[in-house]
């Protein structure tokens, strides 16, 4: 691995838009890892002053979809170069009308709905992680601090690359969950099996099919009203990369002390 002029203690997965993130100094790497390559090649550069790792979720081009996404090999990548906190902004549905599109949320639940994925990086083993709470608290706390942000929400993860039917999307809302994604899952699970601090941000690009305000979600309508946004939350990410008080896995993500792993964490 060619060596980093900068040593990444914080990440962001997320959309290609947020390359313009860097400045001069930001440099491409290319990382393989056990699990295959990454994404894309990780972009490292200063934000804020701090140094940050990128990784485009989707790829450069966006050729990943939800359900093919190199999910163990990007998280594996970030941990790999020195990554300890990562944000994870993400495009998300409402199943609430009072989560219209434009809405920034921080969820602090998660639903998994997918099918297939594989989700941990203990094949063998008695290795259990605790997910009560999917999403590392100071991240959130320190996210939601900021104006217009909602605190608190359910995303129920599907798997995609489909939108859901109307009888689904009333069924998720029936259960009390305000949002639907495609990607959070697995990326928080592997995040905390890795002992990554983890929290999405979610921007709500669209009311979902079952709601009686919508009527159906189409792709174009949902990169429409990301890309209106995209400067607003670039500018929420940055702000939150800012006042990220420390740069190591906090006490309650440390989840393997006192546990004997089957292999080293990178």
């Amino acid at each position: 691995m060619p060596e980093l002029s900068l040593t990444p203690r914080l990440a962001v997965i997320g959309g290609s838009g947020f390359y313009d993130f860097f400045g001069d100094d930001a440099q491409s790497i290319e990382v393989e890892t056990p699990y295959g390559a990454p994404s894309a090649p990780i972009t490292v550069g200063t934000v804020a002053g701090r140094a940050v790792a990128f990784v485009p979720r989707h790829g450069r081009n966006h050729e990943y979809a939800p359900h093919t996404l190199p999910y163990r090999a990007n998280m594996w990548a970030l941990r790999s170069l020195g990554v300890r906190r990562v944000l994870a902004p993400c495009a998300v549905g409402s199943l609430t009308p009072t989560l219209g599109p434009g809405s920034f949320v921080v969820p602090d639940q998660v639903v998994d709905r997918t099918a297939g994925r594989v989700q941990t990086y203990f094949d063998g083993g008695a290795i259990h992680v605790p997910f009560a709470d999917p999403y590392c608290a100071d991240l959130r706390k320190t996210v939601a601090a900021q104006p217009g942000i909602i605190d608190g929400g359910t995303m129920v993860v599907v798997e995609g690359p489909r939108f859901s039917s109307r009888a689904e999307s009333q069924w998720f809302a029936a259960q009390g969950w305000t949002l639907v994604n495609m990607t959070g899952h697995p990326e928080a699970v592997l995040a905390r099996e890795l002992e990554l601090c983890y929290a999405p941000i979610a921007l709500v690009t669209d009311l979902d099919a079952g709601l009686a305000e919508g009527e159906g979600v189409s792709a174009a309508e949902v990169f429409a009203e990301f890309k209106r946004n995209l400067g607003p939350f670039k500018d929420l990410v940055r702000t939150a990369i800012e006042n990220i008080s420390g740069e190591d896995t906090c006490a309650e993500c440390r989840v393997h002390d006192g546990v004997t792993l089957p292999f080293e964490l990178p």
